[in-house]
């Protein structure tokens, strides 16, 4: 079991998120089930998140958490290799509900357990309930015998933020200060719960989103740090494309930002699909009360910056558009040192997300705090099997 750590914040205890491009211990993803979010009962969702754990297991591990009632399904259709676990969820995006993994100076992890309202609760969250996604990250942190911090009364989403992991977090105002959020708080306050939670020194905050309706502005569709001072953003010079004004503006603003190390950033230009994603003409989901409708014709939020760096590669979208290839060469002109490979996620992105959307990566630790974390792990496991 973990411990719930109170009165202290990872900040106060020396604990970091690292960034994406360092080193990656596994990579966790949680398997779709929802028949109101996902067409025909979830069964081509399920074999894209099957194809893009495959294309993540070429380089580093990977577990999947499943409802129980979904194990065998699940069991059956990865190879022994991939952990499945299971795990209850309200829907399949660990990117939000698996915890924030921290570090600290001497490769000791802990987790960050945000509180989670399916993308704005009452107000405008996409589905109900999200009692069993909120309470995802205690679970996971259980399960690895990983202490962990709750941010109650704080709502946030690993898709809100991406940080370059020498102080610096890049999020949106469009997200973090839309009204389903954290009404509460000023922007100044937010900031600061950042700073405590996820020990960075400066947050820089681009405007807009490109997907207001889904996530309300999640920054991972449209920006990324590749390394530090260095930044991937959407990029779309055609005045007539939906993304135009948001990824304009965005570039705009990076260009002109400095980190917290006083770096300029560098920001690289990455295209937008050509033609825009929209759900297809036989669009077969059950619909219900509890979540978002999903109808034929409506516009996905297809960007290839929803990218995960996975050790020595980036796994990214692809969608059947005339610019897959060439989002494929900008990046590997970004990333030299890595194997860039797409994977096509179309049935992921008919959902509401993408590759960085359903999957959160655990960073390596220290050989000890790996074998604690092991240890405590297996005498949770076998209490659970005892009770």
């Amino acid at each position: 079991m973990s411990i719930l750590l109170t009165d202290t914040t990872p900040e106060q205890d020396g604990f970091h998120m690292p960034a994406e491009f360092e080193p990656i211990e596994k990579i966790w993803m949680v398997w779709p089930h929802r028949a109101d979010n996902w067409r025909q009962q979830a069964t081509p969702a399920k074999k894209a998140y099957a194809d893009v754990a495959l294309a993540i297991h070429d380089f580093c591990s990977v577990g999947v958490l499943v409802n129980p009632d979904d194990y065998e399904q699940c069991r059956d259709s990865l190879p022994t290799a991939i952990d499945v676990i299971a795990m209850p969820s309200n829907d399949a995006w660990a990117r939000d509900t698996a915890p924030t993994f921290l570090v600290n100076d001497t490769g000791e992890l802990r987790a960050c357990d945000w509180t989670f309202n399916a993308w704005g609760g009452d107000y405008d969250g996409l589905y109900t309930p999200w009692d069993d996604d909120d309470k995802l990250a205690a679970r996971l942190s259980d399960h690895l015998g990983i202490d962990r911090y709750r941010t109650d009364g704080f709502v946030m989403e690993g898709g809100a933020f991406h940080v370059d992991g020498e102080g610096t977090v890049l999020t949106t105002r469009m997200c973090l200060l839309s009204p389903g959020r954290n009404p509460h708080l000023t922007e100044v306050q937010i900031e600061d719960k950042l700073k405590a939670y996820l020990n960075v020194q400066k947050v820089l905050w681009v405007d807009d989103g490109i997907d207001p309706d889904e996530t309300t502005g999640h920054v991972d569709d449209i920006a990324c740090f590749v390394r530090p001072g260095e930044v991937v953003c959407l990029y779309t010079d055609d005045p007539e494309h939906l993304f135009y004004d948001a990824t304009q503006k965005a570039f705009e603003q990076l260009s002109t930002m400095t980190d917290a190390k006083g770096r300029r950033l560098i920001v690289h230009k990455l295209c937008c699909t050509q033609q825009p994603v929209t759900l297809p003409d036989d669009y077969d989901i059950t619909q219900s009360d509890d979540a978002k409708p999903r109808l034929s014709g409506d516009v996905c939020i297809a960007s290839y910056a929803n990218f995960l760096i996975c050790n020595d590669a980036v796994i990214v979208p692809q969608y059947d558009d005339v610019n897959d290839a060439l989002a494929i060469e900008q990046l590997e002109k970004v990333f030299p040192q890595h194997q860039v490979v797409g994977v096509r996620t179309r049935e992921i992105v008919f959902g509401g997300g993408n590759i960085h959307c359903i999957t959160q990566q655990q960073p390596k630790a220290s050989a000890s705090a790996s074998a604690s974390a092991s240890a405590s792990a297996s005498a949770s496991a076998s209490a659970s099997a005892s009770a």
